[in-house]
């Protein structure tokens, strides 16, 4: 489709469904744990449930076999679709599994995906994602469907009930993500709600270092029939990390609350994070000229002493839903964030095989304010022999990021080692400055508005589903001084991103399914020296994907396979032109599996097999070389074992291999490949008449050395290095 072409106003939908709707709304479905109901028409799996992530009908889907995997999850203005009813490859990740885990954040959440690896962003520790070989950093991970709530840098665990896994481009889905991200995949997180039954639970821990560990995790419901529900969740980390001199500290509180009546819903989050590092572990920039030094100590530091980290987030969301009539539903949603970071950094350049390296201290301070809601509408309808879900969404996105900086002489660097660090007196970061850091200003705004239709058809007696859709995206930037707070540059582009989705179910449980989506980024601004179209606005990058899949459901055991190619445009100057010339192409397979094979086993993991590949690079220099940091082949595979005889009694363990990948675009800089075992247990017994459950788990058993990723940024090859041999355990009482 060219661009701005398709101009249907969602408005038009929603009267055309509101006209066709003559019955009177249904009473919300009761709050009691029960079996998915068959979805018909397309329509999303609707379940009844012990607890409702937000405000919807269709409540939260149920868990599948084994407890670790839902059944289904949520795909933006379509709703909770069944994953067997879907034309996409989506895993969504349990509280149950996560608890079990002891993860600390949706970084360690998603070391069960084959198809995601946990990489850094650029010059910082906030948590990135390479889903099927592209970026998506935790600026773009979405709270129940909305992006630019959640912390910037980290999100705990504690936070969630569920991490929902979307692979591909999917800016119809949500929009477009506003930090660039959403080509190889998305990740939507779900608040907690309260459930049936009452909860007052309490936890105690501690990890390799001395890190102490406490949360309490709170549940009731009352009013009439349990209409009105509270959740409430208090987190508490404190101490030394597995990683010599490195501390961390954290707080987090969370309040989910939701009301149900007769015909519509609300549900509301309030939540509070402050996370505060000293000395943490940076990541490492190798020379291009010199081969890759191997690994240091997993339990090493490089950093230097006063280096620090902090990040401090206030947020909330207020979402509520209307049924108008049985088949048409309406809702809104809006959210807030204020967030604040401050840290000092000094991250090494290692210029000799033998570790030598130099650094600079850098000092940052930012503080976002975010504001971003949608509203749509869905309901069903039959013309024929076809059965239709019909859904329209208006979205916006509103963010003003205030910033300085502050830099160290970075003509005299600090003498240091990754072998043998040495620790310097802390410099005066005054010589090259912007902005101040005590009272930054506004240096950039994003304004994003879209509007999307979709028709999801049904033929057949459902066995052949078609979604057809689009949405209609503007993106606004804005670009300000650091010192006078001055306009330098803005942007405002539109584009329009269709879907097209098809799922063939020949028998009662095999799916076969094909999709083509896209995503979209901000186009650039022609930028740099000695070129003809400086300042060139470029309309936004459409990332296209086409996937073809095959979805096995045994009963008790999920396995699914997915073939995919997506290929993203990319800029440099030609011939003194700055352009879109530029294109790289990942393609992969992926296999998947969860659920219960046989009794008291549980299986989670898959592989995933990549190629990505640089096809078109400035002058032809990279052509056919990979591009960096995306590895061949992933492989994910956790097993749960309940012992025999000893109730109670669960062994777990987990293998992650990946293999080789590059830090450079030339493909001259290439990291091992690595492989990491994890063990661990959990004992749940009965003591006082109180449930009571123990957990331990041991990362890196072997304790090796590794760099776990390259990179993350577009265009660099920074390293991370891989955690030792850690130990967790904690306790959980219910009282």
């Amino acid at each position: 489709m060219k661009k701005n072409n398709f101009k249907p106003s969602p408005f038009a939908l929603a009267a055309f469904l509101l006209t066709n709707s003559v019955a009177h709304a249904q009473t919300a479905p009761a709050a009691a744990a029960v079996e998915a109901k068959p979805a018909s028409a397309g329509e999303a799996q609707t379940v009844t449930i012990s607890a409702s992530a937000d405000a919807s009908k269709e409540g939260l889907s149920s868990a599948y076999a084994g407890g670790q995997v839902a059944r289904g999850g949520r795909l933006g203005l379509l709703g909770n679709v069944n994953v067997m009813d879907t034309p996409f490859n989506t895993t969504n990740y349990t509280q149950a599994l996560i608890q079990d885990q002891q993860s600390h954040s949706v970084a360690d959440v998603l070391q069960n995906d084959p198809s995601v690896r946990v990489a850094r962003g650029f010059g910082n520790f906030q948590e990135l994602y390479v889903i099927r070989g592209f970026a998506v950093n935790s600026d773009d991970l979405a709270y129940n469907g909305l992006y630019g709530l959640l912390p910037r840098q980290f999100v705990s665990s504690e936070l969630l009930e569920r991490v929902e896994v979307f692979r591909g481009a999917n800016t119809f889905i949500n929009g477009a993500a506003p930090g660039g991200g959403g080509i190889g995949g998305a990740i939507n997180l779900l608040p907690k709600r309260a459930t049936n039954e009452p909860l007052t639970q309490v936890t105690l821990g501690g990890e390799s270092g001395g890190q102490i560990y406490t949360a309490a995790d709170l549940g009731r419901r009352f009013g009439p029939d349990n209409n009105t529900g509270i959740r409430i969740n208090a987190a508490h980390r404190d101490g030394d990390t597995s990683v010599d001199n490195e501390k961390r500290k954290l707080d987090v509180l969370s309040v989910g609350m939701d009301f149900k009546a007769r015909d519509f819903r609300l549900s509301a989050d309030i939540g509070y994070q402050n996370h505060r590092l000293t000395a943490p572990r940076p990541s490492v920039t190798v020379d291009t000229s010199i081969a890759l030094p191997a690994a240091p100590e997993g339990s090493s530091n490089f950093a230097q002493p006063w280096s620090y980290s902090n990040e401090r987030d206030t947020f909330g969301t207020l979402r509520g839903e209307f049924d108008i009539s049985k088949d048409v539903v309406a809702w809104a949603a809006f959210g807030a964030r204020s967030g604040e970071e401050a840290n000092t950094l000094a991250a090494p350049t290692v210029s000799k095989t033998d570790g030598t390296a130099s650094t600079y201290r850098f000092d940052n301070a930012r503080k976002d304010t975010v504001r971003t809601g949608e509203v749509g509408i869905r309901g069903k309808l039959q013309t024929g022999a076809v059965a239709h879900s019909l859904s329209a969404t208006l979205s916006g996105y509103w963010q003003d990021s205030r910033n300085a900086y502050a830099l160290s002489d970075f003509f005299n660097p600090l003498a240091t080692s990754i072998y043998k660090p040495v620790n310097s007196a802390e410099p005066v970061a005054n010589f090259f400055t912007g902005g101040t850091l005590s009272n930054p200003l506004t240096t950039h705004k994003s304004i994003l508005s879209s509007y999307a239709l979709a028709d999801t058809m049904s033929f057949v007696n459902d066995t052949v589903l078609l979604t057809v859709g689009a949405r209609n995206q503007t993106i606004k930037d804005y670009s300000y001084d650091y010192n006078t707070g001055a306009e330098n540059s803005k942007y405002n582009e539109s584009a329009v991103t269709p879907v097209v989705g098809l799922v063939f179910k020949p028998m009662k449980n095999v799916s076969l399914y094909a999709n083509y989506i896209e995503a979209l980024q901000q186009g650039a601004v022609a930028s740099g020296t000695d070129i003809v179209n400086q300042g060139q606005t470029f309309s936004p990058y459409k990332s296209k994907q086409k996937e073809i899949g095959v979805k096995y459901d045994a009963g008790t055991l999920m396995m699914s396979a997915a073939l995919f190619t997506t290929s993203q445009p990319s800029a440099y100057v030609q011939n003194k032109v700055f352009g879109i010339f530029g294109e790289q192409r990942n393609r992969g397979l992926e296999l998947s599996v969860y659920g219960v094979p046989t009794r008291g086993l549980r299986l989670l993991g898959g592989l995933t097999l990549l190629d990505a590949e640089q096809l078109h690079t400035a002058g032809g220099a990279n052509d056919g070389k990979d591009a960096i940091g995306v590895p061949d082949t992933q492989l994910n595979l956790g097993a749960e074992w309940d012992v025999p005889g000893v109730r109670g009694l669960t062994l777990t363990g987990r293998t992650v291999y990946t293999s080789s990948q590059y830090a450079d675009g030339a493909n001259k800089q290439k990291l091992p490949s690595w492989t990491r075992l994890d063990l661990g247990a959990r004992y749940t017994t009965t003591i006082a008449d109180r449930a009571v459950t123990f957990r331990a788990r041991i990362d890196n058993v072997a304790d090796k050395n590794y760099w776990a990723s390259a990179g993350g940024y577009p265009g660099a090859g920074y390293l991370v290095l891989g955690a030792p041999r850690t130990f967790v355990v904690s306790g959980s009482v219910d009282f």
